[in-house]
């Protein structure tokens, strides 16, 4: 007996070893007649030979970006702004800004997450000493800092004269009195050339808060923050670009207007674009795919929403570098009751996600996530990363302001496709901007707060890396190479099944939610 535990494949002496397959792989289970939700199958066990700590969550946002963890935040505007953006980077996700905006606003989101966590800070924002310390008030309220680097000119290229600190102004009540007055001129700085590790050690020895880095010229090249230092070892996972900055998407439309954002979207430094469209199989998208290509080719295309083959076969061919998958699945969404149009969300994401993959596309499960079991169906059905908006919405970094009601602790949520989003320029994602009379294809809610991303998140990652424990699988690109072979096995469930299978015939209970024990095998 002892043997066969600890050796569950060995055979008997003299005899073969038999096997069993029990369920259905991937292939037969959708070729089941009718569309599937992720309510309606389950993944069956596998076999547990290593700790959830060794599960590696990494996976390709795009054909050219990777992140660690895959989870991105939805564009919306009750979902994703700048505090959204920089923490679902820090942990190791990316947030994608939304554009129910002017440019000029979600330029400002954008530039704020690039300069969240830097190493070497090359654009810094600067000012002259005839500004005011009005003038840092008014940066810190746009950008949430307050130490600024005084240059001659005020240019970034300007020779370097002094610095501004909270420490220089708190006291001073006359707002418009020159930082000629308060600047403190005898600056600690670092030659050009300075490691990051260098400059460090400097910040560590005076024990000051930055570092200007400047050339032989006496000029400003870059700016070094203790606090940047400090995050980089806090979030080792952060998703950062070439040059140690938090990454982050923005959203457009398919409207004219949005090669206007895109160019100053570029130029604020966004990795990636998403075009945010209902339904993505369209000549307005392909157009706009194909032009940002050619105009901009440093940015990736996340293009959609598509739920079948065909759409994914359009937008691939005119470039796109990763496609957004759901039409309808969303707990605010309407669009299936409302148009009678788009699939069922675990249907469509192993039909796109099997075509896509032939092409080397990601595809992201847009849509109908409520639980780590959801994340953990989209991944093993083929999608690469999860998009969620309900459960991220009810979050601290959330835009919007909590409220009670009958005495539940609440935030407002809305669909984009909702009357009201609309009117604040949603309509533009349904091709209904310019029509009179507007067909709401979502709603406005409210969701329970779930506290910080900074603790609900990594509560999602553990859970997840439990659940790829429980299927005996290290990572999600193994999880996709043993379900297109067939050994990852799932099986369709009753309604009964799935009512037996939550919380059920008790009187009252309280959710665990973060920080609920599990007991290890």
């Amino acid at each position: 007996m002892d043997g066969l535990q600890t050796q569950p494949k060995a055979a008997f002496a003299g005899q073969e070893e038999e096997t069993f397959q029990d369920g259905l792989s991937a292939a037969e289970l959708f070729a089941l007649e009718g569309g599937l939700t992720y309510k309606d199958f389950l993944v069956l066990p596998g076999f547990i030979d290593f700790h959830p700590s060794e599960v590696d969550l990494s996976t390709q946002l795009t054909r050219n970006i990777r992140i660690q963890r895959p989870m991105v935040s939805s564009p919306m505007d009750t979902v994703t702004e700048e505090r959204m953006a920089i923490a679902m980077a820090l942990l190791g996700g990316i947030g994608v800004v939304h554009y129910n905006n002017t440019v000029e606003r979600q330029v400002e989101l954008v530039e704020k997450v690039k300069r969240f966590k830097n190493g070497f800070i090359t654009d810094p924002i600067v000012l002259s000493p005839q500004h005011t310390i009005a003038d840092i008030y008014r940066v810190k309220e746009k950008y949430g800092f307050s130490g600024i680097p005084i240059t001659e000119d005020g240019n970034r290229t300007g020779k370097l004269v002094g610095i501004v600190t909270n420490r220089d102004v708190d006291l001073e009540k006359d707002y418009s009195v020159p930082l000629s007055q308060v600047m403190t001129r005898e600056v600690i700085t670092a030659p050009e050339g300075f490691s990051l590790a260098e400059a460090n050690q400097v910040l560590k020895e005076s024990k000051k808060g930055k570092l200007p880095i400047v050339n032989d010229r006496g000029q400003l090249v870059a700016l070094i923050c203790r606090s940047d230092i400090k995050k980089h070892r806090e979030y080792p996972d952060a998703s950062k670009d070439s040059g140690k900055r938090l990454m982050v998407g923005a959203a457009i439309s398919t409207k004219l207007e949005s090669r206007d954002r895109l160019e100053a979207l570029e130029a604020a430094g966004a990795d990636v674009i998403v075009i945010d469209s209902a339904q993505g199989n369209s000549h307005y998208q392909i157009e706009l795919i194909e032009y940002i290509k050619k105009h901009f080719p440093r940015l990736d295309v996340i293009a959609g929403n598509v739920v079948t083959m065909e759409q994914c076969k359009n937008l691939i061919r005119a470039g796109a570098d990763a496609l957004r998958v759901g039409m309808g699945p969303g707990s605010i969404c309407i669009t299936q009751d409302t148009m009678a149009v788009g699939r069922a969300q675990a249907t469509a994401v192993y039909q796109t996600a099997r075509y896509a993959a032939r092409e080397g596309i990601p595809v992201i499960a847009d849509g109908g996530i409520s639980n780590i079991g959801d994340i953990s169906i989209a991944l093993a059905i083929g999608a690469s990363t999860t998009m969620m908006g309900s459960m991220f919405a009810g979050t601290h970094e959330a835009p919007g302001e909590y409220y009670y009601e009958n005495g539940v602790r609440l935030k407002r949520y809305r669909g984009m496709a909702s009357l009201e989003a609309m009117e604040a320029g949603g309509a533009k994602r349904y091709f209904s901007e310019d029509q009179e009379i507007k067909v709401a294809q979502g709603v406005t809610g409210s969701v329970v707060d779930k506290g910080s991303m900074f603790q609900f998140l990594p509560y999602l990652v553990q859970g997840l890396r439990q659940s790829f424990q429980d299927m005996g699988i290290k990572s999600i690109a193994e999880l996709h190479r043993e379900a297109h072979a067939g050994n990852i096995r799932f099986e369709m469930r009753s309604l009964s099944a799935q009512a037996q299978g939550t919380v059920h015939g008790l009187y009252s209970f309280s959710y665990p939610g973060i920080g609920s024990a599990r007991r290890e095998p």
